[in-house]
């Protein structure tokens, strides 16, 4: 009794590949060398560095490695002995016209590109979860 400790924190990582006018995506470049920068740095106790996984830019090309990624996730987690610990996803996105991080505290249900994705997809209003509701649904966190 109060020697379990805190419980232990895994954070799944997912960034984009490149994409129209970005030829070189950071997310990607972040991602990508995230577990052997964190290798040699070191990690706080009771955490974790689950997936770090680069997605495809493409609105419903990247469906399905993201759900396999988290049905990979989902399954490692229920597999370890303990699973009383928290799970993160952090998704690092990218605006080409940022000049500093920004952590996004809403969302909207509505898929509208400016440009095609990588797969020539170029949605507008469109439900990003139509079984979520109407495009003017809105998440915050």
């Amino acid at each position: 009794m109060g020697s379990e400790g805190p419980p232990v924190v895994t954070i799944h990582m997912t960034g984009f590949k490149k994409f129209h006018g970005v030829a070189e995506n950071p997310t990607e470049t972040i991602v990508g060398n995230l577990k052997e920068f964190m290798k040699k740095k070191g990690l706080p106790k009771g955490l974790i560095l689950g997936s770090c996984s680069i997605l495809e830019t493409a609105g419903q090309g990247a469906l399905a490695p993201l759900y396999h990624i988290l049905q990979s996730a989902v399954i490692g987690q229920d597999s370890k002995s303990s699973n009383s610990g928290r799970v993160i996803w952090l998704h690092f996105g990218v605006n080409s016209g940022a000049t500093r991080f920004a952590i996004e505290r809403q969302a909207v249900n509505e898929a509208t590109f400016r440009c095609p994705d990588e797969l020539e997809w170029k949605p507008q209003k469109v439900p990003i979860i139509p079984a979520d509701g109407s495009i003017s649904r809105v998440r915050e966190v």
